[in-house]
């Protein structure tokens, strides 16, 4: 990895944790560290689970319990066990727990402000531009890429979520009885295999390779969640298929598509994808798409 960029990361984080407070244990001026606060605000209006909640932070259980207990202390929140599973833990704010959070929120906003204020309108535009962007990209680097069962509950939610809007953007609506679906079996190994891409633990995407035996192998059911679009996911399915495709010894990766999905249309031509003529008897294909391949070198 470049050492130029890993500096740049590091002089980036030094500069962000110093401008924003967090290297203080008193957080925008209150009692507590910005684990606490941070917690406070992702409990929200409704309450959360403990267990999601700890996910989505990716945060060690026992700081967590530790956090908790603290804003408990304080009377800011109350965990309770839901009745139907006493295992399941659920966080609330209490009266005082809204007034804090209402409090903290205030006062981030008058940290954003202090942030832009020493600025001119163009440097404002920059930096909120530059924001969006890393906010992008460190988003798009915490999606992990896992190899799973094609039976597995996070798989067969993409795969409805796929169906279903297919079934809206398709001219001729989408019926999986007459799709060449391929059954679970060519989804998994030897025969093939079937990944999900997972935010904060989430589901959010999928994409299943067949390795036919003596054929090129084709990518299947590749789905992006609408709310992850423009993180790079599609072309990252597109680049880890291509790996594993090449170590399993093709030279050859095809894929078909319907013309309504012309944004994954426009990512094939781009990642090295030519059209071809027909190559099955899929009724909802319109374009068909072959890449040349090439093994992983050795060592």
């Amino acid at each position: 990895m470049d050492t130029v960029q890993i500096d740049q990361v590091r002089q980036f984080n030094r500069t962000v944790t110093e401008r924003v407070g967090v290297l203080h244990d008193h957080y925008l001026g209150r009692d507590r560290p910005i684990g606490a606060a941070r917690l406070l605000w992702e409990i929200g209006e409704e309450g959360q689970d403990v267990r999601q909640l700890r996910e989505r932070l990716a945060l060690d259980s026992g700081y967590v319990s530790r956090l908790l207990r603290s804003l408990e202390a304080d009377g800011l929140v109350t965990v309770e066990p839901q009745p139907r599973d006493r295992r399941v833990r659920t966080v609330r704010l209490t009266d005082a727990g809204h007034a804090e959070r209402a409090m903290l929120d205030g006062r981030s906003e008058e940290l954003a402000g202090s942030l832009l204020e020493p600025l001119n309108t163009d440097q404002r535009a920059r930096l909120t531009a530059a924001m969006a962007e890393v906010d992008r990209l460190l988003t798009a680097a915490t999606v992990t890429l896992d190899t799973v069962d094609p039976d597995h509950p996070d798989a067969q939610h993409c795969l409805r979520s796929y169906f279903a809007e297919v079934q809206q953007r398709f001219e001729t609506g989408f019926d999986p009885a007459r799709s060449l679906l391929p059954d679970a079996g060519e989804l998994r190994p030897p025969r093939g295999l079937f990944l999900v891409a997972r935010l904060h633990r989430e589901p959010v995407g999928c994409a299943g390779l067949k390795l036919p035996p003596g054929a090129p192998a084709e990518i299947k059911r590749m789905w992006v969640a609408p709310r992850t679009r423009g993180l790079g996911l599609g072309r990252r399915f597109l680049t880890e298929l291509d790996a594993l495709a090449a170590q399993q010894g093709c030279d050859v990766l095809r894929l078909d598509t319907n013309k309504a999905l012309t944004a994954a249309i426009g990512l094939y031509h781009s990642s090295g994808f030519q059209e071809v003529a027909a190559f099955n008897d899929e009724p909802y294909a319109h374009h068909w798409f072959e890449k040349r391949i090439t093994a992983p070198p050795l060592g």
